[in-house]
């Protein structure tokens, strides 16, 4: 059977858990299947899903991603052992190697062989939560030996994050599903050539491996505005090397090089002068209601099965609502 096409909120909503709370009650009233948390720094995402999913009676809950540096298998296992009880068969482990920033400034981690650190992590925490005991000893980035916990009784499927062939090819082998973000739409099909890749390496059928998007939408009828505000959004992102070097594999090396050039010289004016309004059309969804649901159907047709709903940061609580507002049941259903 096809895997069925979906739509999800992003969290977290706020500071505060009654925001997230608030959040996940409206989605489900408004005919959202699943929220999908983001997890860089507080409120802590694990932690948080496991104190609000007992408000939340059908919505399944996401993490596109937790980071492997900052947790180690056993502690994702038994996090996830935690909330695979609280929503038992409606939790997805989201995981992935994050960025430069993330890891090097604000945790002092090094990125050290992301695509082996993700692909291990992956093993050992899916036998973990099978309650095997731990006998790794022969990895490349991690070791565990003799770590034994109860089993789930609902593991969670465990989906990785990835951009480029190699991690993609790898996310598709050795995950249950395959999270994609920021990418621009002519790059979509040579991203589901790695993911039916991957996925024959393991045996597995392509069209078994979900793929998770995080569209970063804004439901505007200003979108020379909204074009600045993924500007000041995502310049800063596209810098680190991770996402400069994927724009650069998707076709814009000319925009990735001139934004690494203005990062470097600490020049935000240039680095955001290097994504075009073409560019930027390409990756965001910014444009009124019928331009961005045409938009989300469009990479629903292309593989995409869920497409997470993240509103540009930035955006008016009157834009955030707008851009909710466009996707709830009574107004969009995807085509399946």
């Amino acid at each position: 059977m096809a895997l069925a096409k979906r739509l999800a909120v992003t969290l977290p909503a706020g500071p505060k858990l009654e925001h997230s709370i608030a959040r996940v009650s409206w989605a489900e009233d408004n005919g959202y299947p699943d929220v999908w948390f983001a997890d860089a720094g507080a409120p802590d995402t694990l932690t948080q899903i496991a104190a609000i999913g007992h408000h939340s009676t059908t919505a399944r809950f996401g993490v596109a991603v937790t980071p492997v540096y900052t947790r180690t298998p056993a502690v994702l296992a038994a996090t996830a052992n935690v909330i695979s009880q609280v929503l038992p068969g409606r939790f997805v482990l989201g995981i992935g190697s994050s960025s430069q920033t993330i890891m090097g400034q604000w945790n002092g981690i090094p990125l050290d062989k992301p695509l082996t650190r993700v692909k291990e992590t992956a093993i050992m925490v899916r036998s973990m939560l099978s309650g095997e005991k731990s006998n790794f000893t022969d990895l490349e980035t991690m070791s565990s030996k003799g770590y034994r916990q109860p089993p789930a009784e609902n593991p969670p499927p465990i989906y990785i994050a990835a951009l480029r062939p190699k991690m993609i090819e790898m996310a598709a082998e050795h995950g249950d599903g395959v999270i994609f973000n920021l990418w621009p739409k002519s790059a979509l099909p040579k991203m589901m050539e790695a993911v039916k890749r991957g996925a024959e390496k393991a045996g597995k059928d392509a069209a078994d491996v979900e793929i998770v998007n995080r569209a970063m939408v804004l439901c505007t009828d200003d979108k020379a505005a909204g074009r600045d505000l993924f500007r000041a959004n995502f310049g800063p992102y596209y810098a680190t090397p991770v996402y400069n070097k994927f724009l650069a594999w998707a076709g814009y090396d000319g925009a990735a090089d001139s934004i690494n050039k203005g990062w470097a010289a600490k020049d935000r004016v240039a680095t955001a002068g290097a994504m075009t309004d073409e560019m930027i059309d390409e990756i965001g969804i910014i444009g009124n209601e019928d331009e961005i649901r045409e938009r989300i159907q469009s990479d629903a047709d292309g593989g995409v099965h869920t497409s997470i709903i993240a509103p540009l940061g930035g955006a008016t609580p009157e834009q955030v609502e707008r851009t909710f507002n466009a996707f709830t049941a009574a107004n969009f259903s995807l085509k399946q």
